[in-house]
């Protein structure tokens, strides 16, 4: 199916209303995620929490996919799927877990949104694309800002540090990006969502057995968080995200995603009682710039 053409005809057959709200619900679902994790993690561990989190999004995937019947990854494509799964499930999870520890749920959320300079720098080295002068000179900027950040939290950015896991898990999902951006153009982007959704629940299922343990003495609180976590930011957030796509173009559908962090901010200070500090706005506002003037300028 001709991409183009079919969202060309998803524009014609939507209407702005709609498509508005499909781009609020992803944005407020992907920043949940975030005080929704601090929640989880007052119950269980960092992997628990992921493997409970997936375990949770696996039965939702499968039941769409059972309902849709995509077309089936060849064996090359199962690999590279389970490779997704490694990075932008698993590893990127376990990491993101594990400095939010530290982090503040405002902060994490600022620095994950880097991701964007991780993956236009991997296009560049293995997909050939292009990185001029100024897209290094947004990345230095963007940079500066999460150093800001880190540098009102535990550790900084020493390694090992919250802020530093943080980064590392940015890094690893720009790698996921990347790697599915072959896969996208022959499975779509649900199927694709959720074949990568199942390969990290499943490589996530070691730790399954403890997450239930632990869940069996957890507060509602951290029960609730974990099934929010497996059903927003999991799924219906990647469901709207494809109906965003097809309305407004991944060009105008990616600006809105510059709200995710501010908004995540947001939900922390009313569901976790986060405290902004200063360097967390400072630092932000220098990561979305540096972003942002990624995406206009380094990449023409």
């Amino acid at each position: 199916m001709n991409s183009s053409s079919s969202c060309a005809q998803s524009r014609s057959l939507s209407s702005p209303v709609p498509a508005a709200v499909a781009v609020a619900v992803t944005i407020v679902s992907w920043a949940s995620a975030f005080p929704f994790i601090r929640i989880g993690l007052q119950g269980l561990t960092p992997l628990h929490l992921a493997a409970a989190r997936f375990a949770t999004a696996a039965i939702l995937v499968a039941a769409w996919l059972a309902y849709r019947r995509p077309r089936l990854p060849t064996r090359r494509d199962a690999l590279r799927f389970a490779g997704c799964g490694f990075f932008g499930i698993a590893i990127y999870n376990a990491l993101l877990n594990t400095g939010e520890k530290t982090v503040a749920p405002g902060a994490a959320s600022f620095i994950v949104n880097s991701l964007p300079i991780f993956t236009a720098l991997f296009a560049t080295i293995f997909l050939g694309e292009r990185f001029n002068r100024w897209a290094w000179l947004g990345s230095i900027f963007s940079f500066a800002g999460i150093g800001v950040i880190a540098s009102g939290q535990p550790g900084g950015l020493i390694p090992g540090a919250g802020a530093s896991l943080i980064l590392l898990a940015a890094v690893c999902s720009a790698a996921f990006i990347v790697m599915q951006r072959r896969l996208i153009p022959v499975y779509g982007p649900l199927a694709c969502t959720a074949y990568t959704i199942l390969a990290g629940a499943l490589l996530l299922a070691p730790w399954l057995p403890g997450a239930v343990s632990e869940l069996t003495t957890a507060s509602a609180r951290t029960i609730q968080a974990v099934v929010v976590l497996g059903v927003f930011p999991a799924a219906l957030g990647y469901a709207t995200w494809a109906y965003a796509l097809g309305h407004f173009g991944a060009a105008r559908a990616s600006n809105f995603l510059y709200l995710t962090p501010a908004v995540a901010t947001v939900l922390s200070i009313a569901l976790t009682g986060d405290e902004v500090r200063a360097t967390t706005v400072t630092g932000g506002i220098m990561t979305i710039a540096g972003v942002a003037y990624v995406a206009w300028r380094g990449r023409r």
